[in-house]
């Protein structure tokens, strides 16, 4: 049942109350493998919340509390329902609802009625009465929300590709702790390419290379960036390139991530390096999904 989403494409914070619409119910510690709620409509749909305490082991959620909203409602012919969906979990210690946001929008139809995470919450998290995710010694409080939104223009369609070089010359003889490319353009934003020749803070020793949004280009309230990129340090006597592929979404809170390529800097310069002491860096990235409203935030 269902498909689970990456660490990347899920939100986590706290509210004080769910939305209106919301689904809530309480499950004892001793429930069975499956529970299903009692049907909730929104967006002029009916669902039901369905959640595995246990884990639901058939979608790779052993040792996670796995959550999922299931459409009920039936359509002749079969249309599209898109929506975004958020599950709760109520902690007693905070008086507030941890909120799960999937941030990646959900296509219902006849053939995919279900969508949710198998990997919601941590069993170990949930038990541990320090959280105050158990009340009255021995209920927990699951809910879910449903969003219908309008199809996203770039649902299942990938943005243009883009390919960008950058050569950095005398690298063996460079003093300062990072290097910012030119500005490059994809997806409808500007971007910069960081590399730090004697690593940074996390790879001392190795080099690293991040991705920026420029600080000109900042997000707006509610935009998300899905963000697919493979960094290269080209050979410069044949093709064994160091590659390591990155994929994240990008928000105002991380407008930067990188990667370490893993080989030392002493490597690097001893078989990256042309006999100017050139190094070459290729990115290929690509916006795989651009949320400009995303109604979580």
């Amino acid at each position: 049942m269902g498909s689970n989403a990456s660490d990347s494409a899920m939100l986590k914070s706290w509210r004080k109350t769910p939305p209106p619409s919301s689904s809530l119910v309480r499950i004892s510690q001793n429930a069975n493998d499956k529970y299903e709620s009692p049907p909730f409509s929104s967006g002029g749909h009916n669902w039901k919340l369905v959640v595995y305490p246990k884990g639901n082991e058939e979608d790779n959620g052993s040792g996670f509390v796995s959550m999922y909203v299931e459409c009920l409602s039936s359509t002749t012919p079969p249309i599209d329902v898109f929506a975004y969906l958020t599950f709760f979990v109520f902690s007693e210690e905070e008086k507030k609802y941890l909120s799960i946001q999937d941030v990646e929008v959900k296509r219902f139809n006849s053939s995919k009625t279900v969508w949710g995470l198998s990997k919601a919450l941590s069993i170990e998290t949930l038990k541990d009465r320090a959280k105050g995710f158990i009340l009255y010694g021995e209920l927990h409080e699951f809910g879910a929300h449903v969003k219908i939104v309008s199809r996203p223009v770039s649902f299942g369609e990938d943005l243009p590709f883009h390919k960008f070089s950058w050569t950095i010359s005398d690298f063996s003889l460079l003093r300062q702790n990072d290097c910012v490319s030119k500005t490059f353009h994809m997806g409808e934003k500007d971007w910069t390419l960081t590399l730090y020749p004697k690593g940074d803070s996390r790879a001392d020793g190795e080099l690293s290379q991040h991705l920026h949004l420029t600080d000109n280009d900042t997000l707006l309230k509610g935009e998300l960036i899905f963000v697919r990129v493979n960094l290269k340090v080209l050979d410069p006597r044949g093709s064994n390139h160091l590659s390591v592929w990155l994929k994240s979404w990008l928000l105002n809170s991380n407008k930067a991530w990188g990667k370490t390529q893993s080989m030392s800097l002493d490597k690097i310069q001893g078989a990256y390096l042309d006999r100017e002491g050139t190094l070459e860096v290729e990115i290929e990235c690509e916006v795989v999904n651009s949320i400009k409203n995303h109604p979580c935030f």
